[in-house]
């Protein structure tokens, strides 16, 4: 059973710092491709960034240069450090982990950003 856990979110002023954490259980999880998507009220989920088992990542645009996403296998850890926070950036956050092999999905519960002075 692979399970997925969120961690980091909360309130923070524009230009304030974040940094999520999303904990991953079983043994699957250095094959994974890692990735975090986010969620504003009415709006749909979009891809924020990824990072493959090998290390290469991929970011959205809105978000290039300023969130990193990072791994750490043996903690089966996956990070997402948010930087230059905009009010924009509000969303409800969610970890997902690929698993290329078999074609499936792994999704967190979500942790929630708000970016407001």
């Amino acid at each position: 059973q692979v399970q997925l856990v969120e961690s980091g979110g909360g309130l923070v002023q524009p230009g304030g710092s974040l940094r999520l954490s999303c904990a991953v259980s079983g043994n699957i999880f250095s094959s994974l491709t890692m990735g975090w998507y986010r969620q504003a009220p009415g709006k749909e989920r979009e891809f924020v960034a990824r990072i493959t088992s090998g290390g290469a990542t991929n970011y959205a645009d809105s978000v290039k240069g300023r969130f990193t996403i990072s791994r750490d296998n043996a903690k089966k850890t996956v990070y997402l450090q948010m930087n230059s926070l905009k009010p924009e950036d509000t969303a409800a956050y969610y970890c997902n982990g690929y698993n290329n092999g078999i074609g499936v999905d792994y999704w967190g519960q979500g942790t929630q950003v708000a970016v407001s002075s």
